[in-house]
This record gives structure tokens, C-alpha cells and sequence, in this order.
């Protein structure tokens, strides 16, 4: 693997990672948005994530610098994003404008708690990610430099 792809890797694992925040902003912002029947009520949503391969990366390389390419995952890619089949919540609010006829109210399967959990994991792998990508450009720069004494 070659200096240069672990820009490919990080890069890749960063915009994976604001996907999932940006999917659990979604969930945290409809937690509580009420509807009158399951079909329209709002599910929590989740990001499914698949590795990449090297060779899905960069298609010309004939095989890594320290080897042939063994299966390893060389980035991540994002497989699509599914709705929680938990249950939702019922209540019921007999005076609330979205009510059914029998007086319940239906609410969004959101976990807030687990929302935001997801959120700091997020956060902080997008974080890892630029420190990774930072540490690389640092490597290279002080690569260039050696030649100068």
C-alpha cells in the first residue's frame, strides 16, 4: 500500500462518517413528529457500510506495494441506507390534530439516546480520519525535506 492511497482510505471513511451524522441529525430532528398512521409515521433510518477493495479504488494498480492485494479492505463504501423495523410508538392523545379515529398518535422508532451516541462515534471516527490524513501530509512533507541537509 502506497503512502498516497491512505488519502483514498481516509477520505472514503470520512464521507462515510458524515453520512451516518447526517442520517442521525435526521433521525435526532424527527424524533418527536407525530403522524396518525404507521404507513406515514417516520422510521429511523441507518447507514450500511461495506468495505472497499484495493483494486475498487484504484483500478490501474496491478497490486500493492508490500504485496499482492489479500482481501484486505482498502476504504469504505456505503451500501445504502435502511429503515428500523423496531416498533413504533403509540400514544394516546385523543386531542392531538393528528390523532386516528380511535385517539392514538403515532411517533417515530427514534432512540434519542442511541441517536446521540451515534453521533459522538461518528464525530469522533471522522475526526480519526482527518488526524489520519494529517499525519500522512506531515510524512510527506518531511519526506521532501530529506534530501535538503
Amino acid at each position: 500500500m502506497s503512502l498516497g492511497s491512505i488519502f483514498d482510505i481516509a477520505g472514503s471513511g470520512m464521507t462515510a462518517q458524515s453520512l451516518r451524522m447526517n442520517t442521525t441529525a435526521s433521525n435526532i430532528a424527527n424524533a418527536e413528529t407525530a403522524s396518525s398512521s404507521t404507513e406515514m409515521a417516520y422510521r429511523a433510518r441507518k447507514p450500511v457500510f461495506a468495505a472497499i477493495q484495493q483494486s475498487m479504488i484504484n483500478p490501474d494498480s496491478q497490486g500493492l506495494a508490500f504485496g499482492d492485494d489479500n482481501g484486505s479492505g482498502a476504504g469504505v463504501r456505503v451500501e445504502g441506507i435502511v429503515e428500523s423495523d423496531a416498533e413504533l410508538q403509540m400514544r394516546y392523545q385523543p386531542g392531538h390534530p393528528a390523532a386516528n379515529e380511535d385517539g392514538y398518535v403515532f411517533y417515530p422508532n427514534v432512540n434519542v439516546v442511541e441517536e446521540m451516541a451515534d453521533m459522538m462515534s461518528s464525530s469522533r471516527s471522522f475526526q480519526l480520519n482527518v488526524d489520519v490524513m494529517n499525519t500522512a501530509k506531515s510524512m510527506m512533507q518531511r519526506i521532501l525535506t530529506l534530501g535538503q541537509q
